[in-house]
């Protein structure tokens, strides 16, 4: 069985990035970017325009992107492996980690696994159909596009994300209609208050989505009454899935400490979690802001962390 100074699980900017920094300062690390599990690259796979990402005046497609983060970690020899982990052993050291075809001990281990955003399974919002067309789960990623400016925006969501997804958008859209299947939001009363009173948010409440609908991109989607039974459609140019996130940590079996929501615990303004030796990075230790950018800057933090920790253990 090999071994190695520093093992990094996921793929994205976190993982890629802290594969950048560990290869160069000569730990040689090894990355499982997963294959069954999720697209290697992370959630900007599944993005057409990355606009937002500092040095891409024009914007870049998300796929581009990662694929440059992926081969500047392998031009400093950084190992990748395109399979999933299956599990880890932090209760031994070096830590065991189980991939779908390898075995591996380490010294170091980052997680940085990413959170997969929360979406509905209906007709028209599915891979193929019109997500990354019109449908999208993350308004500050997406809603700077041009299909999406003056025009009317749907959030689908009752909680703190959907009231901030809904106050964003309006920089862009024309109106923005928020969708919530109850009377009654689940956001804190402040942030409520805030979308109510906004005179470019209007609330559609007790409805649910049925399905979207349109052509090259999304065009109208149709919308049911929970009391009513009546279903509407209303035209749509874009749809934003505002129902949270899962970070992406089933494979830790309960061995690192977690927060009720899942996201991995570190010790604020590091990414050292709660077992010695371990590091977390982007979005699987970060609800809050969930960027490409964020999510490399903690890449870059693990790997140094990781470095520093293993050069006061020689």
């Amino acid at each position: 069985m090999q071994r190695r100074k520093v093992v990094i699980i996921g793929s994205g900017p976190a993982a890629y990035t802290a594969a950048i920094y560990a290869a160069r300062s000569n730990l040689a690390p090894l990355l499982y970017e997963g294959f069954f599990s999720g697209v290697p690259g992370g959630q900007l796979m599944t993005t057409t325009e990355v606009e937002n990402y500092p040095g891409f005046p024009e914007g870049v497609k998300g796929p581009e992107l990662m694929q440059k983060f992926r081969k500047q970690a392998e031009r400093f020899d950084a190992t990748i492996l395109t399979e999933d982990v299956r599990s880890v052993d932090l209760k031994r050291y070096p830590f065991l980690v189980k991939g779908s075809e390898t075995e591996v001990e380490t010294e170091a281990l980052i997680v940085a696994t990413g959170a997969s955003a929360k979406r509905l399974d209906i007709p028209g919002t599915r891979e193929g159909e019109f997500w990354q067309k019109g449908v999208t789960a993350c308004a500050i990623c997406d809603a700077a596009a041009p299909i999406f400016r003056d025009k009317d925006l749907y959030v689908i969501g009752g909680g703190d994300t959907a009231m901030e997804e809904a106050l964003f958008l309006t920089k862009y859209g024309k109106r923005v209609f928020i969708v919530h299947r109850r009377d009654a939001f689940r956001a804190t009363k402040l942030l409520a208050e805030r979308v109510l009173h906004h005179p470019k948010i209007e609330v559609i409440w007790n409805h649910v989505l049925l399905k979207a609908e349109g052509d090259e991109v999304l065009r109208r989607i149709v919308l049911k009454n929970v009391q009513t039974e009546q279903e509407m459609m209303r035209e749509a140019a874009g749809l934003f899935f505002a129902i949270g996130h899962r970070p992406n940590t089933s494979f830790l079996t309960g061995q690192l400490e977690l927060y009720e929501s899942g996201y991995i615990k570190v010790k604020p303004g590091t990414t050292f979690a709660s077992v010695e030796g371990v590091f977390a990075a982007g979005d699987v230790q970060d609800p809050f802001y969930r960027q490409a950018v964020t999510a490399a800057g903690s890449g870059c933090m693990a790997a140094m962390d990781a470095e520093k920790w293993l050069s006061a253990k020689e």
